[in-house]
């Protein structure tokens, strides 16, 4: 028994819980009418401007863990397993967690801005934060291999995933756009110290950027 809670508490537990709450909640939804289901998605949190703008501010949040459709579910947890187990690892569990909701606050915010007339869900603004996040490894750590190869990897896909929703109509790419650059500022803000040291000034600076950043957005969003 003992064996068993410390590889929980060492392994990816922070991943395996947001995948448990997205999928939970995507079993609530379907009971509630069906996670495409306009009127459900909105009972559940989804992110929509005339809300937000009557002070639902949550909604800047709860989208994140809301998703449209089982195709729209699996894909999103699938790569936040995969992506997840190897972030939490570097950064540990509570600065994983930090990053992943910075992100998602981000990329709505985001979306709130340049994308006002859409309803939007999905971990995927989260999820692109971390792609964010290595990024950030990458500038600071370029010299170890590992670090170096994946980020080379990592900008490769993010380059794919990118071009693709330029073409799928229906992609929120405010929100992936947000979510990474989000996403790579908590980076900053958290550090890795498991790798390395980030910089004191580069951590202060990160803090000012990703508070003007979101303080930019929603403003800017408002008077939209």
């Amino acid at each position: 028994m003992q064996l068993r809670i410390k590889r929980w508490l060492t392994g990816p537990y922070i991943t395996v819980s947001l995948i448990a709450i997205c999928v939970v909640i995507y079993g609530l939804m379907t009971l509630m009418g069906g996670s495409n289901n306009l009127g459900v998605l909105i009972e559940f949190g989804a992110k929509y401007n005339p809300l937000i703008q009557q002070g639902q501010w949550w909604r800047f949040l709860t989208p994140t863990f809301l998703h449209i459709g089982i195709e729209h579910l699996v894909l999103n947890m699938v790569t936040l397993y995969f992506l997840g187990y190897q972030i939490e690892a570097l950064f540990g569990h509570w600065r994983f967690l930090t990053i992943f909701l910075l992100s998602g606050i981000g990329g709505n915010l985001a979306s709130f801005a340049f994308n006002p007339n859409a309803l939007s869900a999905g971990a995927s603004t989260a999820i692109f934060g971390l792609f964010g996040a290595f990024l950030m490894l990458g500038e600071s750590f370029w010299e170890n291999p590992y670090i170096r190869q994946m980020t080379k990897t990592f900008l490769l896909f993010i380059g794919l995933n990118l071009v693709m929703g330029f073409f799928s109509p229906g992609t929120d790419l405010a929100g992936h756009f947000g979510g990474l650059a989000a996403g790579f500022f908590a980076g900053y803000i958290v550090g890795a110290p498991k790798i390395g040291q980030i910089s004191f000034i580069k951590r202060i600076i990160a803090v000012i950027v990703i508070i003007l950043m979101m303080i930019g957005l929603y403003y800017y969003g408002g008077t939209l």
